[in-house]
């Protein structure tokens, strides 16, 4: 399959559209045009939808050239393995596991970077190696190394790399440790998401050093962090737009199943019951999530989909002593709540909400994250942490301390 290089379905105009909306900055878009993104991208895709989330059924390059290069050449992330590989066959698996970015998303975080030629940069995260390809472009491949967990992608990587004559330090294993052989490193970027920076990285990471990768809460949602290191092997950064990757693997959330949160009875169990104006529609939208959740540690949400409509909004802490849930119906201006346990976690909720609208209903670009050991959220500068709702205290109408 072969494109004119002034369509949109190629690497040129693809090149070209991103530059046009300003995702592209001028001093990638050689790369863009260089490392054709068809180069690493498996036979049998799942293109994301264009609207909301999930992904589209499977095409196959082999049985529809056309659709699939239209596929990849559009701004769409592609997930390419679900399942950590052990799922096979056309439809889609229960997670996916390993995806070709979106190229908007691709050329921002590279933006972020700030990479100049050169400079020695650690990637966490091969995938399917178009990102590795860039780097290699920008700053020459023999400053280029990179860490894939999973083998079997990395060896396909590493073959395409080498196909396309570039020979980066290729490496299989636990990417949360970094490489320290080739430490330090003056630039450092993950294409996996994280709930914590490995202090590995940091020890790898020159004085004055950039770090760039997803940072999720434990609640859900999740931004693009770019943090500077300092002398002292801190990190502190803004947030400077909203994400959705794939959890690096080693610092995945075993999530608990329901039933041992109900102690193995039938809704509402031991709860108290009443109800609430705060619809869960409005702590629902993806950047929201985000400001709600880095207030709210130790607890995830979860929305079970019933008919018309209508969901059920779950919360429950890590510790598996806590949950509450809160039900959603069209129309409603009162929503029916349970709670249980020693958090009551919607009410929990509902204080972060309210300092999120005091605040003046801030987006993700207006937070930032300190590193020092612990990680720290800050709205506005670093002298201004986030609250962190804990409602096991005797007054909780006020933030938790750092230690509750």
């Amino acid at each position: 399959m072969t494109a004119n290089a002034h369509t949109t379905a190629s690497p040129e105009g693809l090149a070209a559209q991103l530059t046009a909306t300003g995702a592209l900055d001028k001093r990638w878009r050689p790369a863009f045009e260089a490392v054709p993104r068809h180069w690493f991208v498996p036979d049998v895709i799942w293109p994301g939808k264009f609207q909301g989330t999930g992904q589209a059924s499977a095409i196959d390059r082999r049985s529809h050239p056309d659709a699939w290069w239209d596929a990849v050449y559009s701004d769409r992330a592609l997930t390419t393995q679900w399942d950590d590989g052990e799922h096979t066959g056309p439809e889609p698996g229960k997670v996916p596991s390993c995806s070709s970015s979106m190229p908007t998303m691709v050329a921002g975080m590279l933006d972020d970077l700030d990479l100049q030629p050169g400079m020695r940069v650690l990637e966490i995260g091969t995938g399917e190696g178009w990102n590795t390809a860039l780097l290699c472009h920008r700053t020459g491949e023999a400053n280029v190394t990179t860490v894939e967990t999973d083998p079997a992608l990395a060896d396909r990587a590493r073959t395409r790399l080498r196909e396309r004559g570039l020979t980066p330090i290729c490496l299989t294993g636990d990417g949360s440790l970094g490489h320290p052989e080739r430490a330090p490193f003056d630039r450092i970027i993950a294409t996996c998401s994280l709930a914590r920076i490995p202090t590995q990285w940091l020890g790898q990471a020159r004085p004055d050093s950039v770090i760039v990768a997803p940072w999720a809460p434990d609640y859900g949602s999740e931004a693009i962090v770019r943090l500077s290191v300092t002398d002292s092997g801190n990190a502190h950064g803004r947030f400077t737009r909203s994400s959705a990757f794939m959890r690096l693997r080693q610092q995945r959330r075993r999530s608990r199943p329901l039933r041992e949160y109900l102690g193995g009875r039938d809704w509402p169990a031991d709860a108290t019951q009443g109800t609430t104006s705060l619809s869960p529609d409005e702590i629902g939208p993806w950047e929201r999530m985000f400001a709600l959740g880095v207030q709210l540690p130790g607890v995830f949400v979860w929305p079970e989909t019933h008919n018309e409509g209508t969901y059920r909004l779950w919360l429950r802490d890590k510790e598996v002593t806590s949950w509450a849930s809160a039900d959603f119906a069209p129309g409603r201006d009162e929503f029916d709540i349970a709670q249980s346990g020693p958090r009551r976690l919607w009410d929990e909720v509902e204080a972060a909400y309210r300092w999120w609208i005091q605040q003046g209903r801030p987006g993700i670009e207006c937070f930032g994250l300190t590193v020092v050991g612990e990680h720290r959220v800050w709205l506005g500068d670093p002298s201004q942490p986030v609250p962190q709702w804990c409602s096991t205290s005797d007054d909780w109408t006020a933030p938790c301390d750092d230690d509750a």
